[in-house]
């Protein structure tokens, strides 16, 4: 991730227009990624995990949970949050490059490919192959479709909102954001996009059999998520 991005994610940004937002978009991704954990057993890597506040959902569903984030001060905060879960572990993303081959069941990389050049991406996929096990689950997320304007994310912004009581702080988040360094940045970087035939044609050139799901995770349906199976290396 370029350094703008992550510098970015590592200060007190206004995406989140308040406390209720926060808790329950986090509360709603932990929620869906434990539903895709496929065991009591199961490794998990949530790898640009972001504040991940409810991730002892997550780690309730598995047998252990690696957190990893490129923010050095949020990977701090995780840490100090989740010291006391004996499931969790935080991990930088040079300690992820150091894992050993085949130790993961599943890795959900949920909003994060936006913020990646392609080829950042790429080498990310081959990680991620190294490390999954026979039969583990690669899950990308979040992927936004190459026709979709920042306007249509706002309203999907708006509905949550609406549906989960803060709608009023959502407007005012909005009009903060547009004039916050995150659109300064985006202008500036952009975000990387794929349509569905791009983004399984990626993972297959990386090892991975994919498909699109139902549903994205998260509450932005005009977004993607795509399930991978890693492939035998020939």
């Amino acid at each position: 991730m370029s350094a703008s991005w992550l510098a970015f994610w590592d200060t007190s940004h206004s995406i989140y227009v308040n406390a209720r937002h926060r808790d329950v978009h986090y509360r709603l991704i932990a929620t869906e990624i434990a539903q895709l954990v496929p065991g009591g057993s199961a490794r998990v890597l949530d790898y640009g995990s972001g504040e991940a506040l409810h991730a002892e959902i997550v780690a309730a569903a598995a047998g252990e949970l690696f957190l990893c984030d490129g923010a050095s001060g949020l990977r701090k905060q995780l840490a100090a949050r989740f010291a006391g879960e004996p499931k969790i572990r935080c991990l930088s993303p040079q300690d992820v490059e150091a894992l050993p081959e085949r130790i993961l069941d599943l890795i959900v990389l949920h909003s994060v490919a936006q913020y990646l050049t392609p080829d950042e991406a790429d080498k990310l996929l081959a990680l991620f192959h190294r490390l999954l096990r026979a039969g583990g689950i690669l899950v990308v997320s979040d992927i936004i479709p190459p026709t979709t304007a920042a306007a249509t994310d706002a309203l999907a912004l708006l509905r949550f909102a609406a549906a989960n009581g803060f709608l009023l702080a959502a407007i005012v988040g909005l009009v903060r954001t547009r004039l916050s360094a995150y659109w300064q940045i985006r202008r500036r970087v952009g975000l990387t996009r794929y349509d569905e035939t791009a983004m399984i044609a990626k993972l297959a050139a990386s090892g991975f059999a994919a498909r699109r799901a139902p549903r994205n995770i998260g509450h932005n349906q005009s977004r993607m998520t795509f399930v991978a199976r890693a492939r035998p290396a020939s």
